[in-house]
């Protein structure tokens, strides 16, 4: 089952959906992490310049010269209340320091190259008293007193709440994500479902052609363009198909016919003539061929035309008849026959002669297998069965499921039969939409079940169709 799963269709195109939906989506969203990463040091580094480009607008030269940072009280009461998160150096050259928050920060500067028009980036790690760890940059900038080399950095513990925000966007992308690819990848599923519901019809038709439903054709519209040449060419072959069974089935109705005449004529010389055993034996011969004929035409009807079972059939009645026609031919074999019907009336939907075919066959074979001097026992039960019992040798259970096949006849049977008989029971029950099975007769032998699917109640039984005539 799980290779057969694997080797779908379906299922191929939605593994290589889901890997590739996959894929993309682990490359975008890995993408929107790095961007959003990116975007927060970039917002961090433009407000370091900005920081720069607002301390050295506020420098300021004395009538001495002297370069002075006077910043708005709001600017300095932010720098002398940041704890020293944010700290800054302003050089005019060097290291002449014009101004530095906290004071040690500029000793360090006054150290470093002075800045150029790019910022270049600096680290500091356990700087001042609480060893805390910053990152900063240092660039030139335009002032009233000329170029300044400005320098500033943050604490890199202020910028946590970003960080936090960002490994919260992270978290929630880590479930949300997962989320949508499993409704985007069920949406696709049932969409690539939905794209093979033609082909699934398609099968569904293609599941029920058989022998005898050589007439249906696979649909061909509103299919994909890669299955319609396909179901066109089974279509035609269909019709290839549906030809040859006609042939086969013209030649063997035609061939019977053909048949009954001298077979008839033969019959009937031979029934005046009296003589030794011989003429006995052909006697035999013959009945066996008329037989076999009955039957073949029997089988031909069958295979052409379809029955017609909307009728309510009793089967009480049924089993009457072929039991009242049936007991003299198995007297003279010196095989008695009983019927034990339902003292309810036994009503099923179905065709009469076409019921009777089937228990008159049951019927030819008990009595053909049957010891002498012995009863065959034909039963009906209220829920739609017929049943045919005999105490012959039995069926071997290796055996029974090839009893219903044509022409199939086990080995060391001593019957006359061709191997039809049971072949059209089987046809006439699936037909009727019911079944046919054998079992050991607890008395010896063998007991033949017709179980109908459409049984009726006894107050609902209908009188039947004006008689069509007798069944061969």
């Amino acid at each position: 089952m799980k290779t057969g799963r694997l080797r779908s269709l379906q299922a191929k195109l939605a593994l290589r959906l889901a890997a590739l939906y996959v894929a993309a989506t682990a490359i975008a969203v890995a993408a929107l992490i790095y961007q959003a990463y990116e975007t927060a040091d970039t917002l961090n580094d433009r407000e370091l310049s900005l920081r720069a480009a607002d301390l050295a607008r506020y420098i300021t030269l004395d009538p001495t010269g002297t370069a002075r940072l006077e910043p708005p009280p709001e600017l300095a009461g932010r720098y002398q209340a940041s704890d020293n998160t944010d700290i800054f150096a302003v050089r005019r050259a060097a290291d002449a320091v014009v101004a530095a928050s906290p004071p040690n920060f500029g000793e360090v500067a006054a150290k470093w190259p002075v800045g150029t028009d790019d910022p270049s980036y600096f680290h500091l790690k356990d700087f001042g008293g609480e060893g805390r760890e910053y990152y900063g940059l240092t660039v030139v900038q335009s002032s009233a007193a000329g170029p300044l080399s400005v320098s500033v950095a943050r604490a890199a513990d202020a910028d946590i709440l970003v960080h936090s925000l960002l490994r919260e966007f992270v978290l929630d992308l880590g479930w949300i994500i997962p989320l949508l690819v499993i409704a985007t990848l069920a949406v696709g599923a049932v969409a690539i479902r939905s794209a093979f519901k033609p082909v699934a019809e398609v099968s569904q038709r293609a599941a029920v052609i058989g022998p005898g439903a050589t007439s249906i054709r696979l649909p061909e519209t509103n299919l994909p363009n890669e299955i319609t040449p396909l179901v066109t060419a089974v279509n035609r072959a269909l019709d290839r198909l549906e030809q040859g069974f006609q042939v086969q089935r013209q030649f063997t109705a035609n061939a019977a016919h053909e048949l009954r005449t001298p077979l008839a004529i033969v019959t009937a010389a031979l029934d005046v003539v009296e003589g030794n055993g011989e003429i006995a034996k052909i006697k035999s011969d013959v009945a066996r061929m008329n037989r076999l004929v009955n039957q073949l035409l029997r089988v031909a009807r069958l295979d052409a035309v379809a029955l017609d079972v909307s009728d309510a059939v009793d089967l009480n009645d049924v089993a009457s008849e072929i039991v009242a026609a049936m007991a003299p031919w198995s007297l003279a074999r010196k095989r008695a026959i009983a019927l034990q019907a339902d003292t309810e009336p036994v009503v099923v939907r179905g065709n009469r002669y076409a019921i009777g075919d089937a228990v008159r066959n049951l019927v030819e074979n008990a009595v053909a297998y049957a010891p002498p001097s012995s009863e065959v026992t034909v039963s009906t039960s209220v829920n739609g069965i017929i049943s045919v019992a005999d105490h012959g040798p039995g069926i071997a259970a290796e055996e029974r499921e090839h009893i219903f096949e044509r022409f199939w006849r086990g080995s060391g049977k001593g019957g006359s039969g061709a191997g039809l008989g049971l072949a059209i029971v089987t046809e006439i029950m699936k037909a009727h939409q019911g079944s046919v099975i054998v079992d050991h007769n607890p008395g010896g032998g063998a007991i033949f079940t017709l179980s109908f699917s459409h049984p009726i109640s006894p107050q609902k039984k209908k009188s039947p169709a004006g008689a069509a005539g007798p069944s061969e």
